[in-house]
């Protein structure tokens, strides 16, 4: 037997409108002592299903309702190219609920809940630098707070309504939120140095990092032959550190140079070593950096290419 659609009107939906309640309870019998016993019809609609499948044939999962699903923009986890972290969470309904847009109604809260939590265990597995991890800095209470209020700002870009009553949500934030609550802004005598003197020749920065194994992390630095930073998170301006994350990380050399962050004209240099999660630039490409108007580094338009 088919599940049956939720008792939703067709104009509103439970979650933005007035939800579509007939009579829900009804007399179904006589207790004890003569006294009427009522249930809720929306629950016992609910239950028929699992009955009749419980008579012989195979349970199924409800099924989304086909005109509440929206398409999700991309798989739980983290997308370094377009600097977001996303997860998902669902609700079941509570039985107990006066209606069904109630249960509805609950059944997003427990998603919303469920998704924040997902989002904090995807984050705790990112790595900050090679040998450092978000999760352990989440052991610092203010750390953690700070990480929590920045995923608690999560955007819903999908929502699946299913006809038991149950939601499922996709919740995304960008990684910017998460590197903002990490990292405070640099000490004085820790900043990098960025050169605004010249014609701005450059839009942005593709590092070619390919062939070395390095990994995306949250934190990457360039460095010169003898160890100085170029660039890392302590370049970053203090207005666009909400803004943006220190990189992006592809594994396309010209999809890099095309990424609307680095710009139409990006500067690319090649990165010829690595330490942990930092990259070596070669003499002549740290030299070409070092001398350009690097403007655009402050603004974190940098591309690391990886394969």
């Amino acid at each position: 037997m088919p599940q049956g659609p939720a008792l939703t009107s067709p104009e509103a939906g439970p979650l933005n409108g007035t939800p579509f309640c007939p009579d829900t309870t009804r007399d179904v019998g006589r207790g004890a002592g003569g006294f009427p016993v009522r249930h809720s019809l929306w629950g016992i609609l609910l239950a028929v299903p699992l009955t009749a499948f419980g008579q012989g044939k195979e349970a199924k999962a409800p099924k989304p309702t086909v005109a509440a699903v929206k398409t999700a923009p991309g798989a739980p986890g983290v997308n370094w190219e377009g600097q977001v972290l996303r997860a998902t969470g669902a609700g079941t309904p509570d039985l107990k609920a006066s209606n069904p847009g109630q249960a509805r109604l609950g059944a997003e809260r427990t998603a919303r809940r469920s998704a924040v939590q997902n989002l904090m265990d995807q984050a705790g597995r990112l790595h900050i630098s090679a040998g450092r991890t978000v999760a352990d800095e989440l052991a610092r209470e203010d750390v953690r707070k700070r990480v929590e209020a920045a995923l608690g700002g999560y955007k819903v870009v999908a929502r699946r309504f299913f006809s038991d009553s149950g939601v499922e949500i996709d919740v995304e934030v960008p990684l910017s939120a998460l590197t903002a609550s990490l990292f405070a802004p640099p000490a004085a005598d820790t900043v990098i140095a960025i050169n605004g003197a010249g014609a701005k020749k450059y839009t942005g920065l593709v590092v070619d990092a390919r062939g070395l194994g390095v990994q995306p992390v949250l934190a990457p630095r360039l460095l010169d032959d003898s160890g100085k930073a170029l660039y890392g998170a302590a370049a970053l301006a203090n207005e666009r550190r909400a803004a943006t994350a220190v990189a992006a990380w592809f594994q396309s050399l010209d999809a890099a140079k095309k990424a609307s962050l680095v710009g139409d004209k990006p500067l690319v240099v090649k990165a010829k070593g690595s330490k942990g999660s930092d990259l070596v630039l070669a003499s002549e490409d740290a030299k070409a950096l070092a001398e350009a108007n690097t403007r655009f580094l402050a603004e974190g338009r940098v591309v690391i290419v990886t394969q």
